[in-house]
């Protein structure tokens, strides 16, 4: 059985609280386990990483060191704070062990690619991205736009865009491709609209409504479209993705597709503080 292990900013967050439980019901059950635990602070009001340890059935780790030494494979966590996953992922990323850096990858482009030269450099297999990537509704709506010229995605979803928008995102831009040249952020107090704008005269948008589900539109060939008005079964089709590349050792997600996603997010940030004007994306 292979040793996974939890390296997260801190550990009572949504993501490490289910990961275990969808990871020992996967059809990887019996050849993975969540062996080792650290978390690098222990803020006021959340479980220790004793009491996760303990209900989660996990071994506290003494050091980010011991995790990486001991497992055969590495979670970066942080989901909240990707500020930090530079730093909690040095260490992985230097071990040419398979590490899985959870979304979004990084707050801009410049770390994302130092991310990416970090592992290679060191040989290890790396992969990030958002788990709507594997949404089976997405999956079929590719097959449908596949092969055609996409004119037009449009994403919606809930939550802030600093934190939610890579969700979206993923979905556009898995959709609609990459090259895109600038973005305008046209919402309002309650709402975040963002339109994306490609050379070749392909549009975008990523709407942050709140309480809204995850939904696609997406114009594609001559007057053909297709509509997702919800995605529901993306975390355990997430699961099973991240631990096939743990077994393999290689990424499913296409690295460019990463670096895209990770640019637009920071000119998305970055036209917050410019509504209703053109924000150029970073190359």
């Amino acid at each position: 059985m292979k040793k996974m292990g939890f390296i997260d900013h801190y550990i009572d967050e949504w993501h490490a609280n289910n990961y275990p439980t969808w990871i020992r019901q996967s059809s990887f059950k019996g050849r993975f386990e969540v062996a080792l635990a650290w978390q690098e602070i222990s803020p006021e009001g959340k479980k220790t990483i004793d009491q996760w340890c303990q209900e989660q059935g996990v071994g506290k780790a003494s050091s980010l060191e011991q995790v990486v030494e001991a497992c055969d494979c590495l979670v970066v966590l942080s989901p909240d704070n990707p500020e930090r996953h530079e730093d909690l992922a040095d260490l992985p990323l230097k071990s040419g062990k398979p590490v899985y850096i959870d979304k979004p990858i990084a707050p801009s482009l410049a770390a994302a690619k130092r991310l990416f030269e970090k592992a290679e450099k060191h040989g290890t297999s790396m992969m990030s991205c958002s788990a709507l990537r594997y949404s089976s509704e997405l999956e079929e709506a590719l097959k449908k736009v596949s092969g055609k010229p996409v004119s037009y995605v449009g994403t919606r979803g809930g939550g802030d865009f600093e934190s939610y928008a890579i969700h979206q995102l993923e979905m556009l831009v898995m959709t609609l491709g990459t090259g895109a040249r600038q973005v305008m952020q046209c919402g309002n107090q309650l709402t975040k609209l963002m339109v994306i704008d490609y050379p070749d005269g392909r549009r975008g948008s990523v709407g942050l409504l709140p309480g809204h589900p995850f939904q696609l539109s997406a114009s594609y060939g001559q007057s053909e479209s297709v509509v997702l008005n919800n995605v529901v079964d993306f975390f355990p089709r997430f699961i099973e993705a991240m631990l096939g590349f743990f077994e393999i050792g290689l990424s499913p997600v296409a690295k460019e597709e990463t670096l895209e996603i990770a640019a637009l997010l920071e000119a998305g940030c970055s036209a917050l503080k410019a509504p209703d004007q053109w924000t150029s994306v970073p190359r």
